[in-house]
């Protein structure tokens, strides 16, 4: 007789999907993070107006040529199908006929899934290659940010990103990927 540990069942993308359109998680905010289905927190006021806020000041920034997309998902090659708060990809809308699978530049809105955001969200997003991540912290009213992922194999690692950086509301950063621009910290936070 041999003895075997339980395993957790990973989910593949195509199968969250077809799960969702079957109505599995009517009603439900969730994510498809490394094969997991993760039950996201409702929304509370402040993180809906600041969602609102970081979407005007990104499509100023960036422009008629990106797309500023709200809550909807990435399909990253390590199969998750996250839903950050912000995803800036190039072109417009009609460009798009499947999910991104990457972005310039990925934001998360974050109060009650900071930890959560500074390290798995982190990780998955660097893992994927996203070259500029932003955390919104409400909890603290400042803008953190990081650039520079790590390489794939290292990605495990506690910084998945070589570049972090805090800004506070009397500070302007640039994108990358438009490092003409300036944005106001003030102008993302509520």
């Amino acid at each position: 007789m041999t003895i075997a540990e339980p395993t957790a069942r990973r989910w593949s993308r195509d199968e969250y999907y077809r799960m969702a359109d079957l109505g599995w998680f009517q009603d439900q905010r969730v994510e498809l993070i490394e094969g997991e289905v993760v039950e996201m927190p409702p929304q509370k006021n402040l993180h809906a107006v600041a969602l609102k806020l970081v979407e005007r000041a990104l499509e100023a920034a960036f422009g008629p040529n990106f797309w500023v997309r709200v809550q909807s998902p990435l399909d990253l090659p390590d199969g998750s199908a996250p839903e950050p708060d912000i995803a800036v990809v190039p072109g417009n809308p009609r460009d798009w006929k499947r999910h991104p699978q990457g972005a310039l530049l990925v934001v998360e809105i974050s109060d009650s899934t900071l930890n959560f955001d500074r390290t798995r969200k982190a990780r998955l997003y660097a893992g994927a290659g996203i070259s500029e991540y932003w955390v919104v912290n409400l909890v603290d009213s400042i803008l953190e940010v990081y650039r520079n992922p790590v390489q794939q194999a290292a990605v495990s690692a506690v910084l998945p990103y070589t570049d972090h950086q805090v800004y506070a509301a009397g500070q302007m950063i640039s994108p990358l990927a438009v490092p003409e621009k300036e944005v106001a910290v003030a102008d993302l936070l509520p």
